[in-house]
Protein backbone atom coordinates (compact mmCIF):
# COMPACT_ATOMS: atom_id res chain seq x y z
CA UNK A 1 0.00 0.00 0.00
CA UNK A 2 2.72 2.05 0.44
CA UNK A 3 5.45 0.92 -1.69
CA UNK A 4 8.03 -0.30 1.04
CA UNK A 5 10.49 -3.05 1.46
CA UNK A 6 8.20 -6.48 2.38
CA UNK A 7 11.63 -7.78 3.66
CA UNK A 8 12.11 -4.77 5.83
CA UNK A 9 8.81 -5.01 7.61
CA UNK A 10 9.49 -8.78 8.03
CA UNK A 11 12.79 -7.82 9.88
CA UNK A 12 10.81 -5.06 11.72
CA UNK A 13 8.78 -7.41 12.75
CA UNK A 14 10.65 -10.10 14.49
CA UNK A 15 11.97 -8.38 17.64
CA UNK A 16 8.29 -6.99 18.31
CA UNK A 17 6.96 -11.04 17.43
CA UNK A 18 9.49 -12.55 19.67
CA UNK A 19 8.65 -10.13 22.44
CA UNK A 20 5.14 -10.57 22.55
CA UNK A 21 5.35 -14.23 22.72
CA UNK A 22 7.41 -14.41 25.70
CA UNK A 23 5.05 -11.18 27.20
CA UNK A 24 1.70 -13.65 26.10
CA UNK A 25 3.43 -16.96 27.49
CA UNK A 26 4.59 -15.16 30.84
CA UNK A 27 0.67 -13.61 31.52
CA UNK A 28 -0.67 -17.40 30.71
CA UNK A 29 1.75 -19.01 33.02
CA UNK A 30 1.26 -16.74 35.84
CA UNK A 31 -2.93 -17.22 35.29
CA UNK A 32 -2.47 -20.49 35.08
CA UNK A 33 -0.18 -21.01 38.80
CA UNK A 34 -2.95 -18.83 39.83
CA UNK A 35 -5.91 -20.27 39.23
CA UNK A 36 -4.55 -23.73 39.86
CA UNK A 37 -5.29 -24.80 36.22
CA UNK A 38 -4.79 -28.77 35.23
CA UNK A 39 -1.16 -29.14 33.12
CA UNK A 40 0.03 -32.34 31.01
CA UNK A 41 2.85 -34.59 33.05
CA UNK A 42 6.47 -32.95 32.06
CA UNK A 43 7.72 -34.50 28.80
CA UNK A 44 10.53 -36.53 28.58
CA UNK A 45 13.50 -35.35 26.40
CA UNK A 46 12.54 -38.69 24.08
CA UNK A 47 9.11 -36.72 23.57
CA UNK A 48 10.61 -33.87 22.36
CA UNK A 49 12.42 -35.17 19.99
CA UNK A 50 9.84 -37.07 18.85
CA UNK A 51 7.92 -33.65 18.95
CA UNK A 52 10.52 -31.78 16.96
CA UNK A 53 10.76 -34.51 14.38
CA UNK A 54 7.24 -34.50 13.88
CA UNK A 55 7.37 -30.65 13.49
CA UNK A 56 10.24 -30.58 11.00
CA UNK A 57 8.45 -30.18 7.68
CA UNK A 58 5.74 -27.82 8.98
CA UNK A 59 8.64 -25.44 10.70
CA UNK A 60 10.83 -25.88 7.59
CA UNK A 61 7.87 -23.80 5.66
CA UNK A 62 8.81 -20.51 7.61
CA UNK A 63 12.13 -21.51 6.11
CA UNK A 64 11.69 -21.48 2.75
CA UNK A 65 9.72 -18.52 2.91
CA UNK A 66 12.33 -16.17 4.47
CA UNK A 67 15.56 -17.86 3.26
CA UNK A 68 13.88 -17.70 -0.26
CA UNK A 69 12.74 -13.82 0.03
CA UNK A 70 16.04 -12.65 1.44
CA UNK A 71 18.62 -15.09 -0.38
CA UNK A 72 16.74 -13.30 -3.64
CA UNK A 73 15.11 -16.92 -4.58
CA UNK A 74 11.85 -15.79 -4.85
CA UNK A 75 9.87 -12.14 -4.61
CA UNK A 76 7.02 -12.09 -1.17
CA UNK A 77 4.61 -12.92 -4.44
CA UNK A 78 6.43 -15.87 -5.30
CA UNK A 79 6.85 -17.15 -1.83
CA UNK A 80 3.38 -17.42 -1.27
CA UNK A 81 2.68 -19.10 -4.06
CA UNK A 82 5.66 -21.55 -3.16
CA UNK A 83 4.49 -22.19 0.66
CA UNK A 84 1.13 -22.99 -0.71
CA UNK A 85 2.75 -25.68 -3.35
CA UNK A 86 4.89 -26.81 -0.25
CA UNK A 87 1.94 -27.13 2.22
CA UNK A 88 0.04 -29.29 0.11
CA UNK A 89 2.51 -31.77 -0.57
CA UNK A 90 2.99 -31.82 3.05
CA UNK A 91 -0.25 -32.06 3.79
CA UNK A 92 -1.18 -34.48 1.20
CA UNK A 93 2.16 -36.61 1.57
CA UNK A 94 4.39 -36.23 4.74
CA UNK A 95 1.16 -36.09 7.32
CA UNK A 96 -1.54 -37.33 5.05
CA UNK A 97 -4.20 -35.18 7.29
CA UNK A 98 -5.76 -34.52 3.03
CA UNK A 99 -6.55 -36.75 0.87
CA UNK A 100 -6.78 -36.64 -2.81
CA UNK A 101 -10.50 -36.55 -2.84
CA UNK A 102 -10.66 -33.73 -0.63
CA UNK A 103 -8.52 -31.76 -2.50
CA UNK A 104 -11.38 -30.43 -4.94
CA UNK A 105 -13.59 -29.22 -1.60
CA UNK A 106 -10.01 -27.40 -0.23
CA UNK A 107 -9.97 -25.88 -3.46
CA UNK A 108 -13.13 -24.61 -3.56
CA UNK A 109 -13.39 -23.18 -0.22
CA UNK A 110 -10.11 -21.35 -1.02
CA UNK A 111 -11.42 -19.67 -3.86
CA UNK A 112 -14.48 -18.46 -2.10
CA UNK A 113 -12.42 -17.08 0.69
CA UNK A 114 -9.75 -15.94 -1.84
CA UNK A 115 -12.80 -14.44 -3.85
CA UNK A 116 -14.49 -12.84 -0.95
CA UNK A 117 -10.61 -10.83 -0.14
CA UNK A 118 -10.26 -9.94 -3.14
CA UNK A 119 -13.85 -8.33 -3.59
CA UNK A 120 -12.69 -6.47 -0.53
CA UNK A 121 -9.44 -5.25 -1.90
CA UNK A 122 -10.39 -4.72 -5.04
CA UNK A 123 -13.24 -1.79 -3.39
CA UNK A 124 -10.41 -0.53 -1.34
CA UNK A 125 -8.36 -0.03 -4.29
CA UNK A 126 -10.96 1.91 -5.81
CA UNK A 127 -11.45 4.29 -2.79
CA UNK A 128 -8.07 4.44 -2.26
CA UNK A 129 -7.45 5.69 -5.97
CA UNK A 130 -10.44 8.43 -5.69
CA UNK A 131 -8.18 9.32 -2.52
CA UNK A 132 -5.39 10.09 -4.75
CA UNK A 133 -7.39 11.71 -7.60
CA UNK A 134 -8.90 13.99 -5.23
CA UNK A 135 -5.93 14.71 -3.15
CA UNK A 136 -7.52 14.06 -0.47
CA UNK A 137 -4.15 12.27 1.94
CA UNK A 138 -2.17 15.88 0.96
CA UNK A 139 -5.21 17.70 2.11
CA UNK A 140 -5.04 16.35 5.11
CA UNK A 141 -1.82 16.29 5.62
CA UNK A 142 -1.45 19.87 5.24
CA UNK A 143 -4.90 20.00 7.55
CA UNK A 144 -2.82 17.69 10.19
CA UNK A 145 0.48 19.81 9.88
CA UNK A 146 -1.07 22.94 10.20
CA UNK A 147 -2.70 21.93 13.48
CA UNK A 148 0.94 21.62 14.75
CA UNK A 149 0.34 17.92 16.32
CA UNK A 150 3.45 16.38 17.76
CA UNK A 151 4.51 12.82 16.35
CA UNK A 152 3.47 11.22 19.45
CA UNK A 153 0.28 12.88 19.45
CA UNK A 154 -0.44 11.39 15.62
CA UNK A 155 0.53 8.36 16.57
CA UNK A 156 -2.03 8.18 19.49
CA UNK A 157 -4.06 9.61 16.87
CA UNK A 158 -3.41 6.76 14.98
CA UNK A 159 -3.85 4.10 17.25
CA UNK A 160 -7.34 5.32 17.93
CA UNK A 161 -8.34 5.44 14.89
CA UNK A 162 -6.82 1.91 13.85
CA UNK A 163 -8.64 0.64 16.65
CA UNK A 164 -11.69 1.51 16.61
CA UNK A 165 -11.31 0.40 12.51
CA UNK A 166 -9.80 -3.48 13.21
CA UNK A 167 -13.26 -3.49 15.85
CA UNK A 168 -15.70 -3.32 12.51
CA UNK A 169 -13.17 -4.03 9.44
CA UNK A 170 -11.61 -6.64 8.00
CA UNK A 171 -7.41 -5.66 8.55
CA UNK A 172 -6.54 -5.67 4.35
CA UNK A 173 -9.59 -3.34 4.12
CA UNK A 174 -8.05 -1.09 6.36
CA UNK A 175 -4.46 -0.98 5.44
CA UNK A 176 -5.50 -0.62 2.05
CA UNK A 177 -7.97 2.40 2.70
CA UNK A 178 -5.95 3.73 5.47
CA UNK A 179 -2.46 3.63 5.02
CA UNK A 180 -2.13 5.71 1.87
CA UNK A 181 -3.68 8.74 4.10
CA UNK A 182 -1.52 8.19 7.36
CA UNK A 183 1.73 7.77 5.08
CA UNK A 184 2.23 10.64 3.51
CA UNK A 185 1.34 12.80 7.38
CA UNK A 186 3.90 10.21 9.06
CA UNK A 187 6.40 11.26 6.46
CA UNK A 188 5.74 14.73 6.78
CA UNK A 189 6.21 14.39 10.55
CA UNK A 190 9.47 12.22 10.76
CA UNK A 191 8.52 9.31 11.09
CA UNK A 192 9.65 6.06 9.54
CA UNK A 193 7.20 4.46 7.02
CA UNK A 194 8.51 0.92 8.28
CA UNK A 195 7.50 1.98 12.12
CA UNK A 196 4.55 3.01 11.18
CA UNK A 197 3.53 -0.31 9.68
CA UNK A 198 4.53 -2.12 12.61
CA UNK A 199 2.25 0.07 14.21
CA UNK A 200 -0.33 -0.55 11.78
CA UNK A 201 -0.50 -4.72 11.73
CA UNK A 202 -0.30 -4.43 15.55
CA UNK A 203 -3.08 -2.77 15.13
CA UNK A 204 -4.97 -4.79 13.14
CA UNK A 205 -4.03 -8.26 15.04
CA UNK A 206 -5.56 -6.97 17.85
CA UNK A 207 -8.88 -5.67 16.08
CA UNK A 208 -9.24 -9.74 15.26
CA UNK A 209 -10.25 -10.05 18.69
CA UNK A 210 -11.76 -6.92 19.37
CA UNK A 211 -15.88 -7.06 19.13
CA UNK A 212 -18.09 -7.04 18.29
CA UNK A 213 -16.51 -7.93 14.64
CA UNK A 214 -13.45 -9.60 15.96
CA UNK A 215 -12.62 -12.34 13.63
CA UNK A 216 -10.79 -14.75 15.81
CA UNK A 217 -13.57 -14.60 18.39
CA UNK A 218 -16.07 -16.34 16.14
CA UNK A 219 -13.61 -18.42 15.10
CA UNK A 220 -12.76 -19.17 18.91
CA UNK A 221 -16.28 -19.72 19.57
CA UNK A 222 -16.97 -22.11 16.36
CA UNK A 223 -14.04 -24.19 17.65
CA UNK A 224 -14.91 -24.64 21.05
CA UNK A 225 -18.48 -24.62 21.21
CA UNK A 226 -18.78 -21.73 23.97
CA UNK A 227 -21.10 -18.95 23.18
CA UNK A 228 -19.38 -15.37 22.08
CA UNK A 229 -20.26 -13.39 25.07
CA UNK A 230 -18.40 -15.69 27.31
CA UNK A 231 -15.20 -15.74 25.07
CA UNK A 232 -15.22 -12.15 25.06
CA UNK A 233 -15.32 -11.48 28.19
CA UNK A 234 -12.21 -14.47 28.37
CA UNK A 235 -10.52 -12.39 26.11
CA UNK A 236 -10.88 -8.98 27.37
CA UNK A 237 -7.65 -8.76 30.11
CA UNK A 238 -6.00 -10.25 27.19
CA UNK A 239 -6.85 -7.47 24.95
CA UNK A 240 -5.77 -4.89 27.42
CA UNK A 241 -2.46 -6.77 27.74
CA UNK A 242 -1.71 -6.43 23.71
CA UNK A 243 -2.45 -2.63 24.15
CA UNK A 244 -0.14 -1.61 26.84
CA UNK A 245 2.05 -3.71 24.35
CA UNK A 246 0.72 -1.63 21.36
CA UNK A 247 1.78 1.55 23.48
CA UNK A 248 5.54 0.04 23.87
CA UNK A 249 5.54 -0.43 20.00
CA UNK A 250 4.66 2.96 19.18
CA UNK A 251 6.78 4.98 21.74
CA UNK A 252 9.79 2.64 21.53
CA UNK A 253 10.68 2.45 18.14
CA UNK A 254 14.28 1.11 18.61
CA UNK A 255 11.85 -2.01 19.25
CA UNK A 256 10.67 -2.02 15.56
CA UNK A 257 13.90 -0.72 13.94
CA UNK A 258 16.70 -2.70 15.89
CA UNK A 259 17.04 -5.35 13.55
CA UNK A 260 16.39 -3.69 10.28
CA UNK A 261 19.11 -1.09 11.00
CA UNK A 262 21.51 -3.25 12.57
CA UNK A 263 21.30 -5.64 8.78
CA UNK A 264 22.01 -2.49 7.31
CA UNK A 265 18.72 -3.07 5.35
CA UNK A 266 17.63 0.06 2.27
Amino acid sequence: ATEQSVGKLFMAGVIPGVMLGLVLMIAIYIVARIKKLPALPRASFREWLRAAREAFWGLLLMVIILGGIYTGMFTPTEAAAVAAVYAGFVALFVYKDLTIRECPKVLLESGKLTIMLMFIIANAMLFAHVLTTEQIPQQITAWVVDLGLQPWQFLLVVNIVLLIAGAFMEPSAIILILAPILFPIAMQLGIDPIHLGIIMVVNMEIGLITPPVGLNLFVTSAVTGMPLTAVIRAALPWLMLLISFLMVITYIPAVSMALPNWLGMS
